[in-house]
């Protein structure tokens, strides 16, 4: 029985990933140089695929001429101007309703640390609809996603089984995490993630094309 539903953030309510890319590509053309894009990719929602920095990357294809803290401090103000004036993703606040309405449990499982999801969900007076966010700060370091941890920790935070919740992810990584949870996912690409071949339990390109009766039909 269905009792509860996780949301990861980054991507999946928000999406903070196509500015961020977007942001890096642009400093990276300005210097004469290409975002290894494959690379930033394997990033997205954790660090488990890979350790690309892209500013410690442009520092070393500048030859040391740029200083990877500066290159740092700028991507994430110009990021940041953008991801201010993102709305939420569709059908996210919809499936949020009708999960409430059914009296599930919901909860954030994000590899980004509170100062960022709790700030960004307070601006889309999303906050206090959550019954838990369970972020980085709450494990181990090194233990974010594609480690299940996270997972289990609001699984156990919500005191429910890994049967009876499902998990909502953008990323490969955040799929193997739920999958390392033995938790059903429903994975919703965004066009960063689509590129990579994200695949779920069950796969859509929005939020908006799942009800939650949709849902149900599909886990039962």
């Amino acid at each position: 029985m269905l009792k509860a539903l996780i949301f990861d953030f980054d991507g999946l309510i928000l999406d903070t990933e196509t500015p961020e890319v977007f942001v890096w590509q642009s400093i990276y053309k300005e210097y004469g140089f290409e975002l290894p894009v494959d690379e930033w990719e394997k990033t997205i929602g954790g660090y488990g695929l890979s350790n690309f920095d892209a500013a410690e990357h442009l520092t070393h294809l500048s030859s040391g001429r740029l200083d990877p803290v500066s290159l740092r401090s700028r991507y994430r103000k110009e990021s940041d101007a953008i991801i201010h004036f993102s709305p939420i993703l569709p059908g996210v606040l919809g499936m949020i309703e009708q999960a409430k309405a059914a009296g599930l449990k919901v909860a954030i499982g994000s590899s980004s640390p509170h100062s960022w999801v709790d700030t960004h969900a307070k601006r889309l007076g999303i906050f206090d609809l959550f019954d838990h966010i369970i972020c980085a700060d709450d494990v181990l370091p090194g233990r974010t996603k594609p480690n299940p941890d996270i997972y289990l920790k609001a699984l156990d935070q919500l005191n429910v089984k890994n049967d009876e919740a499902v998990v909502f992810e953008d990323s490969p990584n955040g799929v193997l995490a739920a999958r390392r949870a033995e938790i059903f996912v429903v994975a919703v690409p965004n066009p960063l993630t689509a590129k990579m071949g994200v695949s779920g339990d069950i796969t859509v390109s929005s939020l908006a094309e799942l009800s939650l009766q949709d849902l149900l039909d599909k886990i039962s």
